[in-house]
């Protein structure tokens, strides 16, 4: 009962909602449910979702694209691999160098996507920044471009590519860097004065007549773009690009949503030879999923949608089918650890991490479920869910580290 009371006082105290279930897997026995059944917004929690999901169709290694050979030329096409040149990921020169080095020409077939750049219920005003970016068949760069200027008024573009779509407007007060949306262009509007460095990272639009032209200058090659339904893929050959952990690394530990949108699109196309994430969600649900103690609301990979919804007891049950298909301590490398690796770097700091897992934080909704090692070396499931609170999020951080840190010394 003291547990409930505290979770009872948290809620007050935030005047919010809270749900938390702590599991013990190896008796198969929940030791606290607070509100359990619970719908809440599960933010980037919704990955945990797409992590399984990959670890249920896609291999060990991530397939990059599709092609054809005929004669002296080569036609591909995208998958949806997110690697390729993201700086974030694996750092793998496989498929550059099988465009770069072929001795022909270079053919990119358009695929298109059976869904929407952005994902449902996406906030359309967030299109400017770089945990935003359009999904598309062959990203490159992450999908975005850096743009950094330095205190002696010097500018610069990376890839350089990106300089022909930018217009000087007239001088702030401080810098601005606006997109257009729905199109490439963007009005820069430089500070008077700067005296440290700025940077931004803006998601640029993929369109495939852009993403031709983008390889055509990343290769040193032409890349010619040729229309979709123009090739017959049937005896078609696939390159496989990095590690499909290596990309699990960075969506679970750095929250990457990028990352997580693409690998679910991944997955449908690995189910349905079509870009369509959607169908990898219905095939999930209705399948290894199924068994979920509450049928949850899914819509995206990354949890940027309000849309999605689900329970504490869900992410423990989905937890507890991770933990065993992937072993403890290869699983542990991949996740957020307490006071040392990812989103949960600063938190939960201890001389060895007792909390690992993964974080979720849209305005107002905060989550964090995983695995709580207790100082008896008990490995427990737990989820940690909060909603419709308006203070500042990092206070109700430190109640939560209060609560599982009591949990940790006491089990």
């Amino acid at each position: 009962m003291g547990m409930q009371r505290t979770l009872r006082n948290l809620e007050k105290q935030f005047n919010h909602h809270t749900g938390f279930v702590l599991y013990n897997p190896e008796k198969r026995k929940t030791i606290i449910n607070y509100q359990g059944d619970r719908y809440f917004t599960p933010a980037s929690n919704t990955k945990v979702l797409t992590f399984y999901t990959a670890l249920q169709i896609l291999g060990d290694s991530v397939p990059a694209l599709e092609y054809i050979i005929r004669s002296d030329s080569l036609i591909f096409r995208g998958t949806g691999d997110p690697s390729f040149l993201y700086s974030a990921t694996h750092h793998s020169s496989r498929v550059y160098d099988f465009l770069r080095l072929f001795k022909g020409e270079l053919y990119l077939a358009d695929n298109p996507l059976y869904t929407t750049p952005y994902g449902p219920g996406w906030a359309w005003s967030d299109y400017q920044y770089s945990y935003s970016v359009e999904r598309s068949a062959f990203p490159l760069y992450g999908n975005y471009f850096v743009f950094k200027r330095m205190p002696s008024g010097k500018a610069d573009v990376i890839p350089a590519y990106f300089k022909k779509f930018f217009r000087l407007t007239d001088s702030l007060e401080r810098t601005q860097v606006v997109r257009d949306f729905g199109t490439n262009r963007l009005d820069y509007a430089p500070a008077r004065n700067i005296t440290q460095p700025e940077a931004w990272e803006i998601p640029y639009r993929p369109t495939p007549v852009v993403t031709a032209d983008l390889l055509t200058d990343t290769l040193k090659k032409r890349v010619a773009l040729l229309p979709s339904g123009s090739v017959n893929w049937n005896n078609a050959r696939v390159l496989y690009s990095v590690p499909a952990d290596s990309l699990y690394k960075t969506m679970m530990q750095e929250s990457d949503n990028f990352i997580s949108e693409q690998l679910l699109m991944l997955c449908g196309w690995m189910l349905t030879d079509s870009l369509n994430p959607e169908a990898a969600i219905r095939y999930m649900l209705q399948k290894d999923l199924s068994d979920l103690p509450d049928k949850p609301v899914w819509v995206d990979g990354s949890g940027l949608s309000r849309y999605n919804l689900t329970t504490p007891r869900n992410m423990v049950a989905l937890w507890e089918k991770i933990s065993r298909q992937v072993p403890h301590n290869q699983l542990f490398e991949l996740l957020a650890a307490g006071g040392k690796a990812g989103t949960l770097r600063n938190w939960y700091k201890a001389e060895s991490p007792y909390v690992y897992g993964k974080t979720g934080t849209l305005s107002n909704n905060h989550c964090l479920s995983g695995f709580l090692i207790t100082r008896k070396n008990r490995i427990l499931l737990f989820s940690f869910m909060n909603s419709n609170y308006i203070a500042p999020v990092n206070e109700l951080r430190r109640e939560m580290e209060k609560i599982l840190k009591q949990l940790h010394d006491k089990l």
